[in-house]
């Protein structure tokens, strides 16, 4: 299996904020998350995959090419949905797919239209009439009509409401039934991201935690529940976060361990970014 995105080592550093030498991986046919809190360096991380910021180290292939190397050739493969799709507010939907067309060697009006009537987007509309659910509608449309082999969605879920949500994991589901397509989708909101994720990266001030299959990720890990006494008894080796209470105690352990009959459940994705992204801060 190719890849369709490699990252090694990337560094860029601001006043206040670095993102530290970053290493992603994301096979061709598969969905990468990376979930971070506001702040965490995800749109960061998108401008320098995009060569908007200039790196300060490291190193960025799209689909086996540097990431500077032949850009009007990268961005043909590329489909890019920012939170803010910032397409011009005068323009309707059938004047942005005219211009695209113009833009993009693989633009496909056929395709573009198929998506507006499955999403019900209201194409004789200026963008700036939109509601922000079609505006992202709009944008992904867009994304999907010229035909790219990358996604790259920044936030593109963040304010909208659970029926556009869903309406676009779907379409994203679709694109990857091929196995030459693949998406990097960021989120901080990280049900979305464990309903279609393959992998997932937790991003926190800069550093990645952790950066591992959904599946074996989230079973490595679980919950066990019982007296403090009890949680205390743990391998400190083997727990990533204690949370003791008058009532009570749990842990975020490894499954590989004698837990010692204590009560145990599956974690999600979202607990085990909070919990890890506690124990790194503590």
């Amino acid at each position: 299996m190719n890849n369709a995105l490699e990252i090694r080592g990337l560094r860029k550093q601001f006043p206040g904020f670095t993102l530290q030498d970053l290493d992603l991986t994301l096979p061709q046919g598969c969905v990468l998350g990376l979930v971070g809190e506001n702040g965490a360096g995800k749109s960061t991380t998108f401008r320098l995959i995009l060569g908007q910021l200039a790196k300060d180290g490291g190193s960025v292939r799209i689909l086996g090419r540097d990431h500077l190397d032949n850009p009007a050739a990268i961005k043909e493969e590329l489909g890019v949905v920012p939170d803010e799709i910032g397409l011009p507010g005068c323009l309707t939907g059938k004047q942005v797919a005219r211009i695209m067309a113009a833009t993009f060697r693989n633009w496909e009006n056929k395709t573009f239209l198929d998506l507006s009537r499955r999403l019900a987007l209201p194409l004789d509309k200026p963008v700036s009439a939109l509601s922000k659910g079609n505006r992202m509608k709009l944008g992904i449309t867009v994304a999907l009509s010229h035909r790219p082999k990358l996604l790259l969605l920044d936030e593109a879920t963040s304010g909208l409401d659970p029926v556009v949500r869903d309406q676009v994991m779907e379409l994203l589901e679709d694109f990857t039934r091929q196995e030459d397509h693949a998406v990097l989708f960021s989120s901080h909101i990280v049900s979305d991201l464990e309903r279609i994720c393959d992998y997932v990266a937790f991003l926190h001030k800069g550093r990645l935690l952790l950066c591992e299959e959904k599946d074996v990720l989230l079973g490595r890990y679980c919950l066990a529940r019982g007296t403090a006494e009890a949680i205390l008894r743990l391998d400190p080796a083997k727990v990533l976060h204690r949370r003791l209470t008058p009532f009570g105690a749990e842990a975020l352990v490894l499954r590989e361990q004698d837990l010692g009959g204590l009560q145990t459940g599956p974690v999600t994705l979202e607990e085990l970014f909070v919990l890890m992204v506690k124990e790194d801060e503590a």
